[in-house]
């Protein structure tokens, strides 16, 4: 069990700490010069479990100064038990009730409270102190909690309270072991012989000596792969930690140095890194705040060990009261990681006082449309605790599914705990590029029905063409998906031969176009001349002149193949076959993945397929218009994937 202690400065909690376990935790040479703690401290102590086995008492000792609170979150991040201490000749103080604060926020439910230094003021004081803290908790978790009188310096009341704590940890069930393993890192220093350690507390999984890890350094903006030579957890040497324990975990890799970590870091599985910029979460303001807490108000986010600055999007409402909660999105100045479930603390611009703490919901929203009605009915079906019970909500509110592979990702389940969500009754998996996506029964048959009767129409309106491609029929739906849904519907009903894909056309299996003789004659002689010409295929009048007939019935000729999906105009005087678009949208794709951000020109597309400035400019134009770029001054960036666009090649 851990237990952090908590309080103003001065009120003894470092003098406690040490008499209840021996231990000094102040262990800078500036904390020993001043007689103050400035960083957190730690301190262990093995007690006789019920069963004979030895339990382990970890002790988190954390600054009580206002100039420290930072390094006070990062101590209570993820603690069993809180000590609440408050010294009886002060009584409560400023931080006494910030720290409170954090832990409610934090969601902190067990704890006791120590009434320090009674041997420094008559009996009558105490018992006014404890009446002042039983009403300062009255109104929170911590409401009952039993209290202690006690003096470190004397050791009255310590047997008590020391009986007490060893009761809560022996009852004190293990947390359990979920999810892919995630340490917040507080401490990182160089140990001779040993190489490097970081320690922090382990929020989900377990390690074990011989792991391959990635660290999650914000300040190199790049994970770095490690594998654990060994480890100790809760001070003792072990060849396995897990979530809910304290470790120290001695790492090693290519190019590691301390200077390359910093308290905030994550120490994590491959399978949960995923840092971001902005997430959306329940957020919660104090009620001890004198105003509300507005929209886009700056802020510092406290979650785990990390502190970012950022800014704070109100939800819906355009603030939120004091003592209310609402939804809000917390747009930041640098990435952080974080999952569903993660706690977090507000600070305001300064640093000097806590506004607000929450609980993160998505830490993959979507780009725009934050505040649509539709996405808060999201957020509030993606708060429900059980996976199940969130992902069959989210499900049934949202209309182009759930990625099965972002929902496992966003809520730290491994494989083995997400297989019973394919199975939940009453909706559809459809496989996906990006992840499958789960549907309702009822979204599925619509965008299914819709998908089939848009054929038909077509099919009724152009009976010589075989069909449309993908980008055409989903500009002929009545109410078209998101891209990526419809091509995973596309893929499916092919799949179960709902649909033919021809070419690059859709047609519906009993639809059978059938060109004239004589245009099915004039196709072998056209199709050379096109193949021969690859990505860069000859212009109308130019094929005209070969074949020597008139340019303006070609030109309805190559029209007319359009439609029926032999050919692509990419131009009004040049038509492509389907294998040169492709080989030109796979140069698109390869030029934007090597520069996802910066994206490329024209110039670049020119130099990289040698088609010539003209033809580059029509083939761009093209791809801007079907939808797969998009341009922005004289760079362009991919809008959608060519499969999605274009269809399988």
């Amino acid at each position: 069990m851990i237990i952090a202690t908590a309080g103003h400065v001065d009120h003894g909690k470092t003098t406690l700490v040490r008499a209840l376990t021996g231990v000094d935790t102040d262990r800078l040479p500036e904390e020993k010069k001043r007689g103050l703690t400035i960083d957190i401290g730690f301190a262990y102590q093995d007690i006789a479990g019920t069963d004979g086995a030895d339990v382990t008492l970890g002790y988190v000792d954390v600054p009580g100064h206002e100039r420290f609170v930072k390094n006070m979150l990062a101590g209570v991040a993820t603690i069993d038990f809180a000590l609440l201490v408050v010294a009886a000749d002060d009584g409560v103080m400023p931080q006494t009730e910030e720290h409170l604060a954090i832990l409610g926020l934090l969601g902190i439910q067990h704890g006791a409270v120590a009434i320090t230094k009674i041997d420094r003021v008559d009996p009558d004081r105490v018992g006014e102190v404890e009446t002042e803290v039983a009403a300062l908790l009255a109104p929170t978790a911590l409401a009952g909690a039993p209290m202690f009188p006690v003096s470190g310096e004397v050791g009255t009341g310590m047997d008590e309270l020391r009986q007490h704590l060893e009761d809560a940890a022996r009852s004190h069930a293990d947390r359990a072991v979920k999810g892919h393993f995630r340490l917040s890192v507080d401490r990182a220093f160089t140990v001779p012989g040993a190489g490097l350690i970081v320690t922090g507390a382990v929020f989900s999984g377990q390690v074990a000596v011989g792991d391959r890890l990635l660290l999650a350094a914000q300040d190199t903006g790049e994970p770095i792969e490690v594998r654990v030579r060994g480890l100790r957890a809760l001070d003792r040497e072990a060849t396995v930690g897990r979530a809910g324990q304290r470790c120290a975990i001695n790492i090693a890799g290519a190019d590691l140095h301390q200077s390359l970590v910093s308290r905030g870091d994550w120490l994590e599985a491959e399978a949960v890194y995923a840092p971001v910029r902005k997430f959306d979460a329940r957020v919660r303001v104090l009620e001890a705040e004198s105003r509300p807490l507005a929209h886009w108000t700056p802020v510092h986010l406290h979650l785990a060990a990390a502190d970012v600055t950022g800014r704070i999007a109100v939800l819906g409402e355009r603030r939120i009261m004091p003592g209310e909660e609402g939804l809000a999105q917390l747009v930041l100045d640098a990435p952080i990681g974080a999952l569903f479930g993660d706690r977090f603390i507000l600070r305001d611009q300064s640093a000097q006082r806590t506004l607000a703490g929450g609980g993160v919901i998505d830490p993959f929203p979507p780009r725009r449309g934050r505040a649509r009605p539709e996405r808060l009915a999201m957020l509030r079906a993606m708060e429900a605790q059980v996976p199940a019970e969130a992902l069959t909500a989210m499900v049934a509110a949202a209309n182009n599914g759930v990625n099965l592979v972002q929902f496992r990702q966003t809520r730290n389940l491994t494989e083995a705990e997400s297989e019973n969500l394919r199975q939940i009754e009453g909706q559809v998996i459809l496989a996906a590029s990006g992840g499958d996506l789960a549907l309702s029964l009822a979204r599925w048959q619509a965008v299914r029905q819709d998908i089939l009767e848009t054929l038909a129409a077509w099919h009724k309106k152009q009976p010589e063409a075989v069909g449309p491609n993908d980008n055409a029929l989903r500009a002929a739906m009545a109410s078209a998906p998101a891209p990526v849904l419809l091509a995973a519907a596309i893929a499916h009903l092919i799949d179960q031969r709902g649909i033919i894909r021809d070419g690059i056309s859709l047609r519906l299996p009993d639809h059978a176009p059938r060109p004239s003789d004589a245009d099915l004659e004039l196709w072998k002689k056209v199709a050379l001349i096109l193949e021969e010409g690859g990505i860069r295929p000859p212009r109308v009048r130019e094929v005209a002149e070969e074949l020597r007939m008139d340019p303006k019935r070609l030109e309805a000729f190559l029209k007319r193949c359009a439609r029926q999906g032999r050919l692509m105009a990419v131009a009004p005087n040049r038509f492509f076959p389907p294998s040169a678009v492709w080989e030109l949208a796979e140069v698109v794709e390869r030029l934007c993945a090597a520069a996802p951000e910066e994206g490329f020109t024209a110039a670049t597309f020119k130099n990289d397929t040698g088609i010539g400035r003209n033809v580059a400019i029509e083939v761009l134009e093209y791809f801007d218009t079907a939808g797969l770029t998009k341009r922005q001054g004289n760079v362009r960036h991919l809008r959608r994937p060519a499969a999605e666009v274009f269809g399988d090649n």
